[in-house]
């Protein structure tokens, strides 16, 4: 599985990136999560409010810092 969290480095953007480790980890999921700063990639996905979360290509969230509970159901 592949997870990508975009957004520029901000404050929310770093919370949700910890908020989606721990959750893989709870979950026991092996997957690879990397960090999108790059506007011009975040824009490709077509997300245009940052944070957003992206699981296997499709953005499953945009615009804001979701429970780790949320982050479990959109990654599973």
């Amino acid at each position: 599985m592949k997870i990508e969290i975009l957004g520029p480095g901000c404050p929310k953007c770093i919370k949700l990136e910890e908020i989606t480790r721990q959750a893989v980890q709870e979950l026991g999921i092996d997957a690879e999560i990397t960090k999108v700063k790059d506007v011009k990639d975040i824009m490709n996905h077509g997300v245009m409010i940052t944070p957003a979360l992206v699981v296997d290509g499709v953005v499953k969230l945009a615009g804001k810092v979701p429970s780790i509970d949320d982050v479990k159901k959109l990654i599973k």
